[in-house]
């Protein structure tokens, strides 16, 4: 089965770039299909695969930071090749 997963990694500190970056790399060399927007980062794949990748550095970015909230959002279906039509 096809998903697509919104995430957005919100560390609630100061330095709070690093952690999003970190996250962000981790997940482009999952092999996984990853698009980036200045909101959040949609990754795109076989659920199984993409919950196995997720479970992982979801944890070690959650680690990374003194506090912070990690919003996802889970589709049935690949929506990588999703455009506005107007």
């Amino acid at each position: 089965m096809k998903i697509s997963v919104e995430l957005t990694l919100t560390p609630l500190q100061d330095e709070y770039e690093p952690a999003i970056i970190n996250f962000i790399k981790k997940l482009r060399a999952s092999g996984l299909t990853v698009l980036e927007n200045p909101l959040s980062t949609q990754v795109y794949g076989e659920y199984d695969k993409v919950m196995e990748v997720l479970n992982k550095e979801m944890k070690t970015a959650l680690e990374s930071v003194e506090r912070g909230l990690l919003y996802i959002k889970i589709v049935k279906s690949d929506r990588s090749e999703y455009a506005a039509d107007f």
